[in-house]
């Protein structure tokens, strides 16, 4: 409340204006890191929420920090000892007093067992429990407020979101639940071709619900670009590898990484990408939910408006009684999928669509604004691994690989016969070139080129706005 009052009283004449929300977000975030873990864990999801809440209060959570100092070595001692039923020495050859990484819920240590075997050890901070349930008590107050204050909250659906995320962030409180999110990912994952994303293995026998012994595996953050590139890693194949991970494990499995950032990613030197901490992993909890995903997301790539209208209703973005025609109408879709659009639109189409969901009683699900918010993210450290990456030979050969390894599933939940009804691309490629500016006969655009079409037309939409 000490946060919002002197912003509320300066600007209650323009609470929604672009200046009074980058006030609010400064105001805000401090104030959320002050507040503790429950906090900054929200926190950080907001500053992955790039184009569902204003870009303002985007920006500024992205700066959130999720580093606080380390419980004492005594502290680590006495929960290992007690949790996991013997002497340190007993437990394990050698254990690191200084820990590898410490956070607001939890801190980690390296770690060696009897047989040589190095290992992670991941130790809950004392009182974590408590404090989380009286958190989410002040949020679940806080959500009404932020809803009227923040319009475009109510597309990302926040009482629900929050609901969400109380269930996840509880289910983080519990490392027995943690690791077996990690077993479900690694058993999708070791079906993909070449094992090219990998999680640690949970030790059977060392986790309980505040102590997590898992096998350690060294590698380069995502965000350690010359080390990746003297290491000889190519780029290329990560992209493929973390797509495929992302939207086979959401589509066909239906569980996926839900909390992807750069702190829970790693690339080893032979080029595969590891996967840590599991205490929020996305569910589509059914399998009609999860259909209904497949289906929005293939009726997007062949451009089937009207269906991807119902599947996301299906998913709960509408009401069931919602009249799609005139949303359709509202929104200005046509039938023939994405359109190229002017630079100043490109700036603003999110937020006016935005606008007229909320209209029309539109609500973000919460398992698809987690979905939605990976997908960001992982297009985000694509661009910084690989800024020359061809995005048009990627998209080609992910839609290409989707169709033919799932093209029976395909059929089955969905009735989408890709031989009877080829998906073509050529529309979404049509907007990634409009979107980076260049020639629409061009045969390849990078992540490069796409940043500076973007930067381009966010430059000229300002100017834009300044004439007007």
């Amino acid at each position: 409340m000490r946060a919002g009052a002197p912003w509320a009283l300066r600007h209650r004449k323009d609470p929604h204006s672009s200046k009074a929300q980058a006030g609010l977000a400064a105001r805000l975030r401090p104030a959320f890191e002050r507040l503790g873990p429950t906090f900054i864990k929200l926190g950080q999801l907001i500053g992955g929420a790039d184009n569902f809440l204003p870009d303002e209060l985007v920006g500024e959570f992205k700066l959130c920090h999720d580093r606080v100092p380390a419980e004492s070595f005594d502290y680590v001692r006495e929960v290992v000892e007690a949790e996991l039923g013997g002497p340190l020495r007993d437990l394990f050859a050698e254990f690191d007093r200084t820990p590898i990484a410490a956070a607001s819920v939890a801190q980690t240590h390296g770690a060696r067992l009897a047989n040589g075997e190095e290992v992670v050890v991941k130790v809950q901070r004392p009182g974590i429990k408590k404090r989380v349930t009286r958190d989410l008590g002040i949020l679940t107050w806080l959500a009404p407020i932020l809803e009227r204050h923040v319009p475009q909250a109510r597309l990302a659906n926040l009482p629900a979101y929050l609901a969400l995320f109380a269930q996840t962030i509880v289910e983080e409180l519990d490392f027995r639940l943690e690791a077996e999110n990690m077993l479900d990912i690694a058993r999708i994952l070791a079906t993909a071709p070449g094992r090219a994303v990998i999680v640690p293995r949970p030790h059977p026998t060392l986790v309980t619900p505040r102590v997590l012994v898992m096998e350690r595996i060294r590698g380069f953050r995502t965000d350690e670009d010359q080390a990746i590139v003297d290491a000889g890693v190519d780029p290329t194949p990560v992209f493929r590898a973390l797509m495929n991970m992302l939207i086979e494990g959401a589509m066909i499995h239906g569980v996926f990484h839900g909390d992807l950032h750069g702190g829970n990613m790693m690339i080893t030197p032979t080029g595969q990408t590891c996967l840590f901490d599991f205490g929020i992993t996305g569910r589509f909890n059914d399998d009609a939910a999860r259909r209904a995903l497949m289906g929005f997301m293939m009726s997007t790539i062949t451009a089937d408006i009207p269906a991807q209208l119902e599947y996301f209703r299906d998913l709960g973005g509408f009401p069931s009684d919602a009249n799609l025609d005139k949303v359709r109408a509202d929104l200005d879709l046509g039938g023939d999928g994405p359109h190229a659009a002017s630079a100043e639109a490109v700036a603003t189409t999110m937020r006016d669509t935005a606008t007229k969901l909320v209209a029309h009683g539109g609500r973000m699900p919460e398992p698809l604004f987690l979905y939605l918010k990976g997908a960001v993210y992982l297009m985000g450290a694509i661009a910084t691994l690989g800024a020359d990456v061809d995005i048009l030979q990627e998209l080609s050969y992910t839609v290409d690989y989707l169709t033919k390894t799932h093209g029976e599933q395909f059929k089955t939940d969905i009735g989408l016969d890709v031989e009877a009804t080829p998906v073509n691309s050529d529309k979404l490629l049509s907007l990634v070139k409009a979107t980076a500016g260049v020639d629409a006969d061009a045969t390849s655009v990078s992540f490069r080129d796409l940043q500076r079409g973007q930067a381009g037309q966010v430059k000229d939409a300002a100017q834009a706005g300044k004439t007007d």
